[in-house]
């Protein structure tokens, strides 16, 4: 069937390859067709299945040599496909590059486009040096961690005496008031809950409810900046009543002994507890002291490689960004596309400012597969064993933990994140790591702003 093949090789791992089909070939595809149509063609003044072939032409001609040569074409792409060694990405489908000749006298050529896997040409990745910053956990830290369990194991109780003061949880009715006084019925609402300094109520009336004791009301006269979240309160003064129903204050366990054995019956002590807690904190901060290394490695390395990124894998991680976006919100796609409408924004917008990050991501992603690939890493049985034990926690058992990864379609996923840590604790013994500057914790986090 195919008389001539020829793959063309453009940029960004994108491939032209063209085709041509026998005419011969073609020619049997429409008679197969014909004599099919002749079996089930129903046309008034003849039996079924005894049409006339010259019947069958003037009426379906067109549309059968169209579907003749639809049939050649796919026919052969998939021939084609299978001898070659330039693959269509599972994301980019062959599209046809201009139009089908429907002419049965000579032969079929046709062209697709699709983005193959793209050959990545490694730079130096050995004995390069990077520089990681200096984290020391201070006592800070650690009092800072421990005050947040205090907190996870307050007890919520109700205020008996004073009025509302910061922190407090509060429950109030509010409305908004007209000129003349009168309440507006559909801004009223009953029993909002909040707590005080958050900020997570519309009016945002933190402040004016200091004070404030169970059973008062209060008249609030607020304007609002024009730089406000909200869009409906931009530069709008609004006049509130506000009731006070009830108010409930955090009561912090006291930091001792007890405090611990029921955080954890591991813990005998506050000092079992405060060191775990440090040994907690110098673990995350080596992960993400390990983190920082392989990211500064892999972009020195993708600094001095070449590589190609077809535009179907940036389309694919950026479609797998926005989901991740609309999902953060826990609201539909709809939603989210109204918030950004609200904003003056659109989903393309935020994908082109995207678009340079996932460029960046895909490259390293690309160097990572080459590095694995041309080191010979692998990860054997016994290590993925190894790591479903270090991973099953938290009550979850490891053949829990297996039926997952597998439900999921995610043990390759396991496999990868073994062969990847192999890579980098290699590449690292030649790589000279450098000082940089010093950060704290919180810094070293990202919860600094």
């Amino acid at each position: 069937m195919v008389k001539e093949k020829n793959v063309e090789h453009r940029d960004n791992a994108s491939v032209k390859l063209t085709i041509t089909v026998a005419q011969e070939s073609l020619q049997s595809e429409y008679d197969d067709l014909l004599k099919d149509y002749a079996r089930t063609a129903q046309i008034k003044g003849f039996r079924k299945g005894h049409v006339p072939p010259t019947v069958l032409e003037r009426k379906f001609g067109e549309s059968i040599r169209f579907e003749a040569s639809q049939k050649a074409l796919e026919t052969s792409l998939k021939s084609v496909l299978e001898e070659i060694d330039e693959k269509p990405l599972p994301f980019s489908q062959p599209a046809l590059d201009g139009e089908l000749d429907f002419d049965l006298s000579k032969d079929l050529t046709f062209s697709v486009v699709y983005d193959t896997f793209p050959n990545v040409e490694l730079g130096t990745y050995k004995g390069l040096e990077i520089e990681v910053d200096q984290v020391k956990i201070t006592d800070e830290d650690e009092s800072r961690e421990l005050k947040a369990l205090r907190e996870q194991n307050a007890i919520v109780m109700d205020k008996e005496s004073g009025g509302v003061e910061a922190g407090n949880i509060v429950t109030v009715d509010y409305c908004e008031l007209d000129d003349t006084g009168a309440e507006i019925d559909d801004t009223k609402r009953e029993d909002f809950v909040f707590t005080q300094g958050s900020g997570y109520n519309v009016y945002k009336i933190d402040d004016d409810v200091l004070g404030m004791a169970a059973g008062d009301e209060r008249t609030v006269t607020k304007t609002y900046p024009d730089d406000l979240d909200d869009e409906s309160l931009r530069g709008t003064t609004k006049t509130l009543k506000v009731v006070v129903k009830a108010i409930k204050e955090r009561q912090l366990p006291e930091l001792d002994d007890d405090l611990a054995q029921d955080i954890s019956e591991k813990y005998e002590t506050l000092a079992d507890l405060k060191k775990d807690v440090r040994d907690r904190l110098e673990r995350t901060v080596e992960g993400r002291l390990r983190d920082q290394r392989t990211s500064a490695l892999v972009a020195k390395i993708v600094e001095t490689s070449t590589i190609p990124v077809p535009e179907s894998m940036v389309a694919a991680e950026l479609d797998r960004a926005w989901h991740s976006f609309v999902q953060q919100f826990r609201a539909t796609e709809e939603q989210v596309l109204s918030l950004l409408s609200a904003q003056n924004r659109t989903r393309d917008q935020l994908l082109e400012e995207w678009r340079p990050g996932a460029i960046e991501r895909i490259k390293g992603q690309l160097v990572v597969g080459k590095l694995i690939e041309i080191e010979g890493i692998d990860a054997t049985d016994d290590e993925i064993e190894a790591e479903l034990d270090s991973q099953a926690q938290g009550g979850v058992t490891k053949e829990q933990l297996r039926q997952y990864y597998q439900q999921q379609n995610m043990m390759d996923y396991v496999g990868r994140e073994i062969r990847e840590r192999k890579l980098f604790d290699k590449l690292m013994e030649e790589t000279k790591v450098k000082k940089g500057k010093k950060v704290g914790f919180l810094d070293l986090m990202g919860r600094n702003e």
